[in-house]
């Protein structure tokens, strides 16, 4: 029994199921924002795309494997550790990935499943070949970060060319560059160790710290268009966002005067920004039906 749940934790540790909840959670949002009624097709959305970002997150530890091995972070993945079979590891992820396409093809539209194959094929193609070769593939690697949104809102019904699409779009991208630097400033010494490129490489560590800060205060700025686009619309959750955003700033100066000693905790607090936004430019579209109702 003890080994039938270490094998099915060992999978569900393959999964990277906070990162894999993460993108559900954003396409949720971009569903919401574009929704006009409350609609069942929000809990397909759900599953498929957690299904295909568990997958892709699956897929992403077969092809990283030998590198995970020689990083103490990640030595202790079921792939490294030896817990799963790379073969079974790599039949995993193809079944989920397929899964949650024929999830998004069947039970939303044929839009949505190319946004999520477009996906996969960003991640675990684009930014996992670009990681081996240059420090910088964070900044090509964040245009994944604003597909999971644009599922939800093609899953919805919403026009691709809709302007509030592409200023929560532009939101995620602009956050997924400091969320992905801030990570590298915090494990450059392993990606180093592991021969991978790091950004120690290409600029001082005063440099790196500056750099980080001014993807920070861009991300609390860019929650402004929110506003100007008609994502948030009640006065009370719209004060709460731009506090939360003053909030932001004022964690990226004290990250610039002490240098970046306290990454870990900025590292932290932009991932709990942005958990915070969805949550309230979701809240504002609900009310907003509610009231339509």
């Amino acid at each position: 029994m003890k080994d039938i749940i270490s094998t099915i934790l060992a999978y569900i540790e393959l999964c990277k199921i906070k990162i894999a909840l993460f993108a559900t959670f954003s396409a949720a949002t971009g569903f919401i924002l574009a929704m006009s009624y409350f609609n069942a097709r929000l809990i397909m959305l759900f599953g498929g795309v957690l299904l295909l970002s568990a997958g892709a997150s699956a897929l992403n530890q077969y092809q990283e494997r030998i590198i995970d091995g020689c990083m103490p972070r990640t030595a202790d993945r079921p792939l490294p550790s030896r817990r799963i079979k790379p073969s079974r590891a790599a039949c995993f992820s193809l079944t989920l990935i397929c899964s949650g396409l024929a999830v998004l093809l069947f039970g939303c539209d044929s839009l949505s499943a190319s946004l999520g194959l477009l996906a996969v094929g960003c991640y675990n193609g684009l930014y996992t070949f670009l990681k081996k070769i240059t420090a910088v593939a964070i900044i090509p690697g964040s245009l994944i970060g604003t597909l999971p949104p644009a599922i939800g809102w093609a899953a919805a019904g919403g026009s691709m060319t809709d302007s509030r699409l592409l200023a929560l779009c532009f939101f995620f991208l602009l956050w997924q560059i400091p969320h992905f630097w801030l990570f590298l400033l915090r494990f450059g010494k392993e990606y180093e160790d592991a021969g991978l490129p790091s950004l120690s490489g290409l600029f001082t560590s005063a440099q790196q710290v500056r750099i980080a800060f001014l993807w920070l205060v861009s991300t609390a700025v860019s929650s402004s268009s929110m506003f100007l686009y008609g994502l948030v619309h009640l006065s009370l959750l719209g004060f709460s966002l731009f506090l939360i955003s003053i909030w932001i700033v004022w964690q990226s100066l004290m990250f610039l005067r002490t240098n970046g000693i306290n990454r870990y905790y900025v590292h932290r607090s932009i991932n709990y920004y942005m958990l915070f936004v969805m949550v309230v430019v979701s809240l504002d579209r609900l009310a907003a039906l509610s009231a339509h109702a």
